[in-house]
């Protein structure tokens, strides 16, 4: 595993000779727009292992992506490769259909501790809510974004990280099949704790989301990439394209049903990823 070979991958040129929180913000970008949050593994009859050395094969050298297991563990490897203080975290993700929190931890996060402040570093999560920066740690603050306001609220140890959302201006509103729950102004995203975990610790999670019947990431294909105005995910067969803030504070959708034939070739030229 080698530091240049990982720079290349995510495009990333820039110094790193210092472990401050500008390179850690370029370094995170370039990654969230080169490595795609995908679970097509799943979908291709592989099986995603949280092996380090396999997750860098996948990633840096096969120019796939990865679930959160895998971003955020290669990610956190690149940090300390740099001298950066990391620590692994356990999130439990909002599930909106059911207005509740899971039991256990089913998302892997990242903390870096770093001149006196902590940061939440998570390039792990793909789709509308993928934070595009670091945020700091603090509790009530509104840290602006260009996906949108996030923020973290801390109540008995429990951090609740939201989003803000902004207005949607649909292109083409007939295609768009999703229940209309626009009208929330503020969307919970995920809980966490500053618990620290080890890489052990999301074995059973890895293996469920990848087996059990009802996991999201069995029943649907996911794929989305961070781009430098906004975001596109393919689920199934929907393709969606966001432009950030397209209007003001309005995000422009752009929603496309795709023909099975039409598959490979968008995965190869809107996510770089080639199965």
């Amino acid at each position: 595993m080698d530091i240049k070979e990982y720079f290349a991958r995510i495009s990333y040129q820039g110094s790193h000779d210092k472990p401050d929180l500008a390179t850690m913000s370029e370094i995170f970008q370039h990654h969230i727009r080169a490595v795609p949050f995908e679970n097509l593994s799943i979908h291709c009859g592989e099986r995603i292992e949280l092996d380090l050395e396999a997750t860098y094969n996948k990633i840096v050298r096969k120019k796939r992506g990865g679930w959160c297991m895998e971003n955020n563990y290669l990610l956190s490897w690149a940090l300390k490769t740099l001298g950066y203080d990391v620590t692994l975290l356990g999130s439990k993700v909002y599930v909106p259909e059911r207005d509740a929190y899971p039991d256990d931890i089913n998302h892997l996060l990242l903390r870096v501790d770093l001149d006196g402040k902590s940061y939440i570093v998570d390039g792990g999560f793909g789709m509308a809510y993928q934070l595009w920066q670091p945020m700091e740690l603090i509790s009530g603050t509104d840290q602006p974004q260009t996906p949108g306001v996030f923020r973290f609220q801390e109540e008995n140890g429990k951090w609740y990280l939201e989003k803000v959302k902004r207005k949607q201006w649909v292109l083409n509103p007939s295609t768009s099949t999703s229940p209309n729950v626009e009208n929330e102004d503020c969307r919970r995203v995920y809980l966490f704790t500053l618990q620290p975990r080890d890489i052990e610790e999301f074995r059973g999670c890895n293996a469920h989301l990848q087996t059990a019947p009802d996991s999201l990431f069995v029943t649907k294909s996911i794929c989305s990439l961070q781009t430098a105005d906004g975001v596109r995910a393919l689920v199934g067969w929907k393709l969606t394209e966001i432009k950030y803030n397209y209007r003001d504070n309005m995000d422009l959708v752009e929603i496309r049903m795709l023909a099975d034939e039409e598959i490979e070739k968008t995965l190869r030229e809107k996510f770089n990823v080639t199965l």
